[in-house]
């Protein structure tokens, strides 16, 4: 873990900007800046402040227990995926869903959250009313499609899933959609470089991601195209939605030691763990496992306890992996109906919710700590890079940890 960790030397300032020395101070952490995410979509109605249930694509908790899912979500996360999925964000073509998604992504960035979009462009959810038109409209309006979003979200959102499940793209077939059909005609190369260049042509300082969860040497390959075209990937999305059983450190390892091997950033974008019995392994494509009940059980959830454990610390171990995204927070509408959640349906909490507040808000965390400075106002601080506070009677000042080794930071009083 020593690459997630500064030693650092702290000079702290009087707010006339000279050392404070031989005084009592404060030092805690405020912010993580490795990446846990989680998905957001429950939170759309709350943010909203409505008293009705609307369906969502998936995250449906009930309305009565949002708010205080929302407290469990952002005790332990700081970074929410928002939904961006094009049937249901624009069931009718020129109305999309903007004002809702606007005013959820405002509400976690007033706590504090970042918050991504996902995706821009992903052949599956493409909107039906898309059949309809020839291609070179379909084109044309996904192009805009990329940039109304980008630019609708130009001060919120800024970073983006620009293109989702690419491998798969051209060959397609569990649906007659129009993006799969543009894909086999002009190339999955150009969807991507379509993705990418209109995204960074509305905002050029974007953080963009592919995404995908074949995590053959197919999308490998497919990468090696990507850049070989000259398109600029900010990071590498992996999925892995382990419905069928937990991979296991060393195969988990090895697959990120295959992406990394591009020098980009890794981000797990997709991952989720059973607390019930397992999806059988001869299942090909996870959403084809249907069925009308699948319960959190006491043996699986001290499963998914130990595995959450071992999956977040081998990934945190990893110096490429720069986010974990989970998706759900909670049973309660979770993705294919699976108990994949840190809380039960009923609202209380699993131990994998404890197992990962120990490592977030423990472990890897810095409580408060009350230390005195040098003659010189210095105070030793070691903790994982993030954002940390020092304070001294009344007053407070932010810094930020942001090297790993051996390093210093200053922090001037109000």
């Amino acid at each position: 873990m020593k690459h997630r960790i500064a030693d650092a030397t702290v000079t702290v300032l009087g707010a006339d900007g000279q050392p404070l020395a031989d005084t009592e101070v404060t030092v805690e952490q405020t912010r993580h800046a490795f990446s846990f995410g989680n998905i957001g979509f429950d939170f759309i109605p709350l943010a909203n402040n409505e008293t009705e249930e609307r369906p969502l694509f998936f995250g449906s908790a009930s309305l009565a227990r949002l708010p205080e899912l929302a407290d469990q979500w952002l005790e332990l996360f700081n970074t929410a995926t928002l939904p961006f999925y094009w049937a249901p964000f624009e069931t009718e073509r020129g109305k999309p869903d903007t004002a809702r998604l606007r005013k959820t992504a405002e509400w976690f960035i007033e706590r504090g959250v970042t918050v991504k979009g996902h995706p821009l462009f992903w052949h599956t959810l493409a909107p039906e009313w898309l059949n309809e038109l020839p291609l070179d409209e379909v084109e044309k309006i996904q192009r805009e499609r990329v940039r109304r979003e980008v630019g609708d979200f130009t001060d919120l959102i800024h970073i983006w899933d620009a293109i989702n499940e690419t491998v798969i793209l051209p060959v397609f077939d569990k649906d007659d959609n129009a993006l799969t059909k543009l894909a086999k005609q002009r190339g999955r190369i150009e969807m991507i470089k379509l993705a990418f260049g209109e995204a960074r042509a509305t905002k050029p300082d974007l953080f963009l991601l592919i995404n995908d969860f074949d995590l053959s040497p197919d999308y490998e390959a497919v990468i090696e195209e990507v850049l070989a075209a000259g398109i600029k990937i900010d990071a590498i999305g992996l999925q892995t939605h382990m419905h069928q059983g937990y991979r296991g450190e060393d195969a988990i390892l090895a697959i990120i030691d295959r992406f990394a091997r591009f020098g980009l950033p890794i981000h797990m974008t997709e991952s989720t763990l059973l607390s019930g019995h397992i999806m059988p392994r001869e299942i090909e494509d996870l959403n084809d496992y249907i069925i009308p009940d699948w319960p959190s059980t006491p043996e699986g959830e001290e499963r998914q306890a130990d595995e959450i454990n071992r999956h977040y610390r081998s990934l945190v171990s990893h110096p490429a992996v720069q986010a974990i995204n989970y998706w759900g927070l909670t049973d309660d509408g979770a993705w294919l109906g699976a108990p994949v959640g840190f809380v039960r349906k009923d609202g209380s909490l699993k131990p994998s919710y404890e197992v990962l507040r120990g490592l977030i808000k423990g472990e890897w965390w810095l409580s408060p700590v009350t230390l005195r400075t040098s003659a010189e106002g210095t105070v030793p601080v070691s903790g994982f890079l993030g954002d940390y506070r020092v304070t001294a009677g009344d007053s407070s000042a932010a810094f930020a940890l942001e090297t790993a080794g051996e390093t210093k930071a200053e922090a001037r009083l109000a």
